[in-house]
C-alpha cells in the first residue's frame, strides 16, 4: 500500500486507492490536503453527463442537495483514511448530519469546491465541518460525524 500521509495533491487514481467508492458513486475529481489530518479542499466538476440529471429535473437540471452532503462525507473520509496505515483495511461510516443548509442550487457547468475541516477526533469518532462553494459563493454546508471502522474483507 502506498503511504499517502505525506502527499498533498491527489488525482482520481490516488483517490480510488483510498476510498472504497466506485463509479457512478465516486463524487470527488481531485483534492488538495491543506493541513494533513485536519483539512482539505475537494473539487467536483458538475457536468450534464451526471446520471442524476436525467431525472432531477428534466428541463431544469439541479444536483440533488443530498449529493453535496455525500461529497462532504467522501472528502471527510479521505481526510482521515489517507492518514492511517493501510487505508483499505478501514472505512468511515457516517452517523450524523447536523445543521445542513442548502443555500443555492448546483447546476451543470459548476465547479464545486468543498472545504472540509476536522472539528474533533476522539478515538475512532470524527466530527467534520464542510462548506461547498461555487465561484466563491457558499452553496451548502453541514457538520458530519463518522466512525472509523474495520472494512470487511470481500
Amino acid at each position: 500500500m502506498t503511504d499517502f500521509s505525506k502527499q498533498l495533491d491527489f488525482k482520481i487514481n490516488d483517490i480510488l486507492k483510498v476510498l472504497p467508492h466506485r463509479y457512478p458513486f465516486i463524487l470527488i475529481d481531485k483534492l488538495e490536503v491543506t493541513d494533513p489530518g485536519k483539512s482539505l479542499v475537494a473539487i467536483k466538476n458538475i457536468t450534464i453527463n451526471e446520471p442524476f440529471f436525467q431525472g432531477h429535473f428534466p428541463g431544469m437540471p439541479v444536483m440533488p442537495g443530498v449529493l453535496s452532503l455525500e461529497i462532504m462525507a467522501q472528502a471527510g473520509a479521505f481526510l482521515m483514511l489517507s492518514q492511517v496505515e493501510d487505508p483499505l483495511s478501514k472505512n468511515m461510516l457516517f452517523s450524523a448530519i447536523e445543521k445542513a443548509k442548502f443555500r443555492k442550487p448546483i447546476v451543470p457547468g459548476d465547479q464545486l469546491k468543498v472545504n472540509m475541516d476536522l472539528v474533533k477526533r476522539k478515538l475512532n469518532l470524527c466530527k467534520f465541518h464542510g462548506k461547498c462553494f461555487v465561484d466563491d459563493i457558499l452553496v451548502a454546508e453541514a457538520f458530519l460525524s463518522a466512525n472509523i471502522v474495520p472494512r470487511p474483507e470481500v
